[in-house]
Parts: structure tokens; C-alpha cells; sequence
């Protein structure tokens, strides 16, 4: 069992997970996902928690349902979205704008020589999602959003990134990565996750995972909630993002390729100088770079799963 050691655990899990509850296998209706959102932001392990994930389409419907539990007051903290874009950016543009989910500065842009009486921001698109496979599409995707705004592109992993994380710097966005779904087929196989991650780390832009990373580390789980569920082997999201932190510090790709294939969890060592798998060491600092700079998040349709690994592990 791995020894907690608070700042190395902390800044590793800090902001981890973005909840995904809306979308598959979970695929919650909007009221039970926005409860547990707010329900999540309270408990005690409140600090891994990333952004409420929802389609632009949905967010009449988001605000809706989180009518009682947004904030009420100027100043108070408003919840973190991430938003999921449809076929037309800029339709999904004028709906956050209607939504009034922009981002401050960008608002204030909207709102100038008003008379000071625009309600409180309630909740903010921190983040819009979109997926592109081609340098075409995503050179297309420039100035298609503030600044305020982070980009996030989703690519396919089963050819060579590098074209595509290119062009991602072009339009200063960062990228997306496919870690799983509810089939087995939909499973990256791990020299595909390793080259993007070695990739990406050349490239110098931060990326995020999606879906399939409900474990810490890679094993055989169900792939549904479902009582006959298939399973499969699945990455860890502990593999995924210490390998992100050996990418970023120039680890090859077989030793990125070797960390992503762990499945034992006492090669892995939290302690005070950071973190250990086997004989490679990464330090406190190299954890914060990575996280703060690269590997941003993952999400997942369900919080409980990730945090109760991590107690089981004796993280938290």
C-alpha cells in the first residue's frame, strides 16, 4: 500500500476530476447530476473536484435545475463549467452568451457603458469542448472563442498526433484525449495513449482525458453499472497522469508506454519529495508543473468511484 504524503497527494488530486454525470454509463437525468455536483462541492474531498461537464444545448436546462443551489450574491464563487460544443461554434457562442456563462472579462466586454445592474455571475463556461480529426478543422476553430475561454479539441489517438497537436498551438488550444467508454473496442490501446502523451509534451500544450478512468490503476473492471456487465482492462487514471508527469520530464516513450501498462499499485509511492514508481522518481515540483501546465483534468461520470480508490489506497 503507497503512503500518503499530503502536498505530493494534494497537488496530484487537486481539481482531478471534472463530473461527467450526465453522459454514459452513468447517464444521469440533469436534476439527480446537478445534486450530486453541488452535494460533491461540500464533502470533504471536495478539493479533487473539477467542473460540472454539459452540453451548450443543455444549459437551459442545466440553469434550471440548479436554480437553488447556484449562488445568489455578487462575489460568490461561481460553478465551473465545461461545456460540450455542437456542429456550429458560433450558435454555441450566442447560446452561453444568452446563458450568461461568460467568463468575466469577456462579459464585461458585452456589457460596457451599462448601468452597473447585471446580475451575478452564477455559473461560468471555464471551458469549450469540441472534436476535430483533420489540421483543416481545427485551423477553422481560430478566434471561434474569447480568451477567457479555453479551447479543448478532441483528436483520435490512432494515427500520429503530431500534424493535429501542431495546429492546436496555432489556435492556442489545448487537447482531448478518449480514455475508455462502455465498450471495450473503445479502449485506447496503451502505445496509442503513450505516443500522444509523448507527443503532447513536446508540443508544449495541456491536454485532458475523457471517460473510462473511474479506477486509479489499470486492471479489470466492469465497464457498465450494469449487473452483467462485460469487463476489460482499463487504464488507471493514477498510470495516465503520473505517465503525463514522466512525458513532460522527457521519459522515453517505452518507459511512458511501461508506466501506462502498471497494474501493480505498490509500485507506485507517494512520499515528501513526490512521487516514485519503481526506480523513477517525480519530484513535488514536477507533479505541480504537470497539473498546472499539462495534464489538466479527466472526466468521469461518476466522483465516487475515483475518490474511493484513492481511500481505499490510503491516499486520502
Amino acid at each position: 500500500m503507497a503512503t500518503a504524503a499530503l502536498p505530493a497527494v494534494d497537488i496530484f488530486v487537486s481539481g482531478l476530476v471534472d463530473y461527467a454525470g450526465l453522459f454514459p454509463p452513468a447517464s444521469l437525468d440533469m436534476a439527480t447530476a446537478v445534486h450530486n455536483y453541488n452535494a460533491y462541492r461540500s464533502e470533504s474531498h471536495a478539493r479533487i473536484l473539477g467542473r460540472f461537464v454539459v452540453p451548450v444545448a443543455r444549459l437551459p436546462e442545466f440553469f434550471d435545475a440548479a436554480a437553488s443551489f447556484l449562488p445568489r450574491r455578487r462575489g460568490d464563487e461561481p460553478w465551473r463549467l465545461a461545456a460540450l460544443a455542437g456542429a456550429h461554434i458560433d450558435q454555441d457562442m450566442q447560446a452561453i452568451s444568452a446563458s450568461h456563462a461568460l467568463p468575466k472579462r469577456a462579459r464585461d466586454g458585452d456589457a460596457a457603458g451599462s448601468s452597473g445592474s447585471t446580475p451575478p455571475t452564477r455559473a461560468v463556461v471555464e471551458a469549450l469542448e469540441v472534436k476535430a480529426a483533420t489540421v483543416a478543422a481545427i485551423d477553422a476553430l481560430r478566434g471561434a472563442v474569447p480568451e477567457d475561454i479555453e479551447l479543448s479539441v478532441e483528436v483520435p489517438l490512432n494515427q500520429d498526433p503530431t500534424p493535429l497537436l501542431a495546429a492546436l498551438a496555432r489556435v492556442n488550444a489545448s487537447a482531448k484525449i478518449r480514455t475508455g467508454g462502455v465498450t471495450a473496442d473503445a479502449i485506447p490501446a496503451t502505445a496509442d495513449v503513450a505516443r500522444f502523451l509523448v507527443a503532447v509534451a513536446r508540443a508544449r500544450i495541456p491536454f485532458k482525458a475523457t471517460a473510462g478512468l473511474h479506477h486509479a490503476i489499470r486492471g479489470r473492471y466492469r465497464l457498465t453499472y450494469a449487473q452483467d456487465s462485460d469487463e476489460a482492462i482499463m487504464h488507471g487514471f493514477v498510470n495516465v497522469f503520473a505517465a503525463a508527469a514522466l512525458a513532460r520530464a522527457g521519459g522515453s516513450l517505452d518507459e511512458v508506454t511501461a508506466l501506462l501498462e502498471e497494474t501493480d499499485s505498490s509500485a507506485f509511492r507517494f512520499g515528501p519529495t513526490g512521487l516514485r514508481w519503481r526506480d523513477r522518481q517525480l519530484s513535488i515540483a514536477q507533479l505541480g508543473d504537470m497539473r498546472e501546465h499539462f495534464a489538466r483534468s479527466f472526466g468521469s461520470c461518476s466522483f465516487k468511484e475515483p475518490v474511493q480508490d484513492l481511500e481505499a489506497w490510503g491516499l486520502l
